[in-house]
């Protein structure tokens, strides 16, 4: 058939063999749209293949279907457009990042220029560079541009926003394209993805050369910190084989009060009350707990009750502790240099801080051979110390604890340092992060004596979780008190801290 009319009077007389076409107008119209869409594809919309149904199940072409062809089209060429315009977003921010770091120079990265003169410096520049480009932009256009330019130069790019979240508490890089926060104890994915792996390893160059270190292939991992205190990894390829990843726990820039701890459930005010009086009563406390139990904030909270006229010396592998004392020396571990010389680890600088006429020492954590000395300095003459330690409860934290100084190569008798260990530990305060996100105090044990080879414990305080969980799967247990006194209170009240016996009672808590 070379004609429409052809054409459209053969499907009449199919569609009148099928019984469903009568002559009107508007079956007409349907008809001859459906010929026309059939034989006359536009150029852009592909038309599907069609497969033949079984005989009884046969139906000519719906009305429907040129319309489809159509909303198809215009689908496609709004994805067509809305990519456009991303693209030329990237190309215009591209084009205006080099620009900025042409026009701007060394002076991004000048460590003696204060920070709000080179922000000032940086969008005066930046806007003019915009004004400058002949690729017209809408308001929310620039605004988004001049905002992700900003970050990228100023902060740590796409991540920047999550780290100015207050409601972010740790943001998970898994290479360029893989983004992961963690908001109120849940992992959530995030929208945001770096450019490429170039892009993602300026960042991480960023953070960590402003601290004086650096990763790269001859030294793939890295521990630092921001400017607030928040905790950063790094590890790159080789190593990181998906690409490198970053990890960003964030610091609150107002700590943590023990009232904050009480309202989060973490402590009862009688628990509170009774640490107050362990700290002031200078005995030595160590923190444990799992990685993301919340062993610094609650180490933090533990020294905000060191009396002000004491000297604390705190040591660090990366500067965190936000202690609020007038005297307070910190002290920062440092890695080896590209010729793998030059490091100074924890235990270099616990030795070192006894010389130092320290009141009171604080280790962020302790981890290797470091221990030893930890424990040396707890038994001459440094009451009062505290430090952090990963282990699952009380009673590994004894067993990590011997199995770091044997870290230390001296080859003592396990006897020789339990005495050690239970000389110079007075209590154990062992922290748990729960299924709900939540962090608990689950643990204040006190260490005892020696009882043959065995140090004894004595839990004080103990987590009861017999309530369960709500129906949102929230922990509803607290911390009860066992009802047995601790021996320590002689020494406390040598120290001139008095204990409310009350606070023992079970039925209280």
């Amino acid at each position: 058939m070379s004609s429409l009319s052809e054409r459209l009077a053969a499907a009449r007389r199919e569609a009148a063999a099928q019984g469903r076409h009568a002559a009107t107008p508007t079956a007409d119209a349907a008809l001859l749209a459906d010929v026309v869409g059939a034989t006359e594809p536009a150029a852009d919309v592909p038309v599907p293949a069609r497969t033949e149904p079984a005989a009884t199940e046969r139906r000519a072409p719906g009305p429907l279907s040129s319309r489809a062809a159509a909303a198809a089209g215009e689908s496609r060429g709004g994805r067509r457009i809305a990519g456009t315009e991303s693209d030329r977003l990237e190309d215009l921010k591209s084009s205006v990042h080099a620009e900025l770091i042409k026009q701007l120079g060394p002076h991004l990265y000048d460590a003696e220029m204060d920070q709000d003169e080179l922000d000032r410096t940086v969008r005066t520049v930046l806007s003019d560079v915009l004004g400058s480009q002949d690729r017209p932009l809408s308001a929310a256009d620039r605004a988004r541009v001049t905002q992700e330019i900003t970050d990228d130069i100023l902060g740590y790019g796409p991540i920047d926003p999550y780290l100015r979240d207050p409601e972010v508490s740790e943001v998970m890089v898994n290479g360029h394209d893989d983004v992961w926060l963690e908001k109120d104890g849940r992992l959530v994915k995030a929208e945001a993805h770096f450019a490429d792996e170039a892009h993602l390893r300026r960042t991480i160059d960023k953070i960590v050369s402003r601290i004086g270190r650096r990763v790269d292939e001859s030294s793939p991992m890295v521990d630092a910190r921001l400017p607030d205190g928040s905790r950063v990894n790094a590890i790159v390829p080789p190593l990181a084989i998906d690409g490198s990843a970053l990890t960003i726990r964030k610091f609150s820039t107002d700590p943590l009060t023990v009232q904050d701890l009480i309202n989060f459930g973490s402590l009862t005010p009688q628990t509170a009350d009774f640490l107050d009086a362990c700290v002031r009563g200078r005995l030595n406390v160590i923190v444990s707990g799992g990685t993301g139990a919340g062993k610094t904030t609650t180490l933090n909270v533990l020294s905000s009750f060191i009396p002000t006229d004491e000297r604390i010396v705190t040591i660090e592998d990366a500067a965190e502790l936000q202690l609020k004392q007038d005297h307070v020396v910190r002290l920062e571990s440092r890695p080896a240099n590209i010729e793998g010389k030059g490091a100074v680890t924890i235990r270099d600088l616990v030795r070192n801080s006894l010389r130092m006429r320290p009141d009171r020492i604080v280790v962020g954590e302790v981890r290797d051979a470091s221990a030893l000395d930890m424990l040396q300095a707890m038994n001459t003459g440094h009451d009062g110390s505290i430090c952090t330690l990963h282990s699952n409860g009380p009673r590994d934290t004894l067993s990590r604890m011997e199995t770091m100084v044997l870290m230390a190569g001296m080859e003592l008798p396990i006897r020789a340092i339990r005495e050690q260990v239970a000389s110079a530990v007075d209590l154990i305060v062992h922290q748990t992060r729960f299924k709900d996100g939540s962090r608990r105090i689950t643990h204040i044990t006190e260490v005892e004596r020696m009882e043959g080879d065995i140090i004894t414990l004595q839990d004080v305080f103990i987590f009861d979780n017999s309530a369960g969980f709500d129906e949102n799967g929230r922990v509803l247990g607290r911390l009860r008190s066992t009802g047995l006194r601790p021996k320590f209170l002689e020494k406390l009240a040598y120290a001139n801290v008095a204990v409310d016996p009350t606070i023992f009672r079970t039925e209280r808590i």
